[in-house]
């Protein structure tokens, strides 16, 4: 049947079994997206976290683009004015960098989302022994189990980094707009606004993927049935 192929996998030992996977790359984004629906609200704070830490990401990032577009003007005037904004420019600073500071910060928030990815990923495979149980019992292979807590590890990290880094990168503007007036927009390489922003996009996604790593493996490598003796 099409859709369908036979796998061999090792069960408890030497003992092997044949197993048939019959659900396509399509149907398992499927089953993600109704796993997603139905723990919704739960999925919402754990992604809000992220969000979290991803605008912080973009924020500091924008501002920094600001910081130059302002700095490549050679004004003294916006020089000092960055200055009493309490950038951290020299001297004979033509650019700017984020501080150690604030780069130990993005660090620090970064760690405490990807903890807390972890932790709801492992109560979200608890809460699923049953399911992933039946899964398993109905010929669902171990890579198949893994596909799916990455797909929604995926779409909710894709999701959530994105709008953290839009927002980010909004309340900058909004910052700079209010600091300097409209020439912190009009002096900005939007360019580079572009590009921090996919580059908070990508860290996000990246963390979502590493804080459900873990978790994954724990439901994959789990045996039918443990799983289905679970009490629920």
């Amino acid at each position: 049947m099409e859709n369908r192929h036979a796998a061999r996998e090792t069960v408890r030992g030497s003992d092997s079994v044949d197993r048939l996977v019959v659900l396509p790359f399509k149907k398992s984004v499927e089953i993600s997206l109704e796993s997603i629906r139905v723990r919704f609200f739960r999925s919402l704070i754990t992604t809000m976290s992220l969000v979290l830490a991803i605008s912080f990401l973009s924020f500091v990032r924008v501002s920094t683009d600001v910081g130059n577009g302002l700095l490549s003007t050679q004004d003294p005037s916006l020089r000092h004015a960055l200055i009493r904004t309490g950038y951290d420019i020299g001297p004979e600073d033509t650019s700017l960098e984020s501080s150690p500071k604030q780069r130990w910060i993005i660090i620090l928030s970064l760690l405490v989302c990807v903890v807390g990815i972890v932790n709801a990923q492992l109560m979200a495979v608890t809460e699923r022994f049953r399911e992933i149980g039946t899964m398993k019992c109905l010929g669902a292979l171990d890579r198949f189990i893994l596909r799916l807590f990455l797909l929604e590890a995926g779409m909710q990290g894709l999701a959530g980094a994105f709008v953290g880094a839009l927002a980010g990168a909004l309340f900058s503007l909004i910052n700079a707009l209010l600091s300097f007036g409209t020439i912190a927009v009009t002096t900005l390489l939007w360019t580079e606004v572009f590009l921090s922003i996919i580059f908070a996009t990508g860290v996000g996604f990246v963390l979502s993927l590493a804080g459900v790593m873990y978790p994954a493996i724990v439901a994959a490598r789990m045996q039918p049935v443990e799983a289905m003796r679970v009490e629920q």
